[in-house]
């Protein structure tokens, strides 16, 4: 198989995905209007949020790289690539199920922008979710 379609190539567009994804996070919190959401809040909440908004971009900047620059080497079957796309698995594969089962539809609904974000989010997770799922499947039974 050659093109976009190999499990390499899917890998690699992954990752990059990933970086994109991190990246957005400097602009999504006035996007979505945290600024004034937090104006109310303690210092305290507005720092933490902040910490953990930095945490979240620079883990998916970091978990996208590996990808992006190590494609051959994790779908290579040796442990270590196996043991990164087994936690790859699990850690995407429990964002998709947060997307479904842990976010209120409420947050969406009748919100054109956040319920675009929504559509736009439910298909990337699973896709995401699908290629490090279908990369850990391919090292396993080699």
């Amino acid at each position: 198989m050659t093109g976009v379609l190999t499990l390499e190539a899917q890998l690699r567009l992954v990752g990059a995905a990933l970086v994109g994804i991190g990246l957005f996070h400097t602009v999504l919190p006035r996007l979505i209007g945290w600024p004034s959401d937090l104006a109310g809040t303690t210092l305290l909440t507005r720092q933490v949020v902040s910490a953990h908004l930095f945490f979240i971009a620079l883990t998916c900047v970091l978990l996208g790289l590996l990808p992006l620059v190590l494609a051959p080497s994790l779908l290579a079957g040796g442990p270590l690539g196996t043991a990164l796309l087994g936690g790859q698995s699990v850690f995407w594969g429990t964002r998709w199920v947060f997307e479904f089962a842990v976010f209120s539809p409420r947050l969406w609904r009748g919100d054109r922008f956040r319920t675009a974000g929504h559509v736009a989010l439910s298909p990337l997770w699973t896709w995401v979710t699908g290629v490090f799922v279908a990369a850990l499947v391919h090292v396993l039974v080699r």
